[in-house]
């Protein structure tokens, strides 16, 4: 079920222009201070809990829970007291 879903996930990112899905599993607790990537993202959370920040926006995301980053788009991240799972698709290209 799971593999059928994630494949499901890359072939509709792929369709969207994004090159790399991968799953990323992070561990109880993670805490990562603001940042940014040299790439763009669309992520389905597929396990635990996590909050994202953009700007003064924190959204608390549970599975099922979708989000998306532009280019060097600057967030944080920080995972619960299970860690977080989640779908991740990256686009290199602009």
């Amino acid at each position: 079920m799971v593999a059928a879903a994630i494949g499901e996930f890359a072939a509709e990112s792929r369709a969207q222009g994004y090159d790399e899905v991968l799953e990323r599993r992070w561990p109880l607790d993670l805490v990562l201070d603001t940042h940014t990537h040299s790439f763009a993202v669309r992520a389905l959370v597929t396990e635990g809990e996590m909050w994202l920040t953009v700007g003064d926006e924190v959204r608390h995301l549970r599975p099922g829970d979708r989000f998306a980053l532009d280019y060097e788009q600057p967030h944080a991240e920080r995972c619960g007291s299970q860690g977080a799972t989640f779908w991740v698709a990256r686009r290199r290209t602009r």
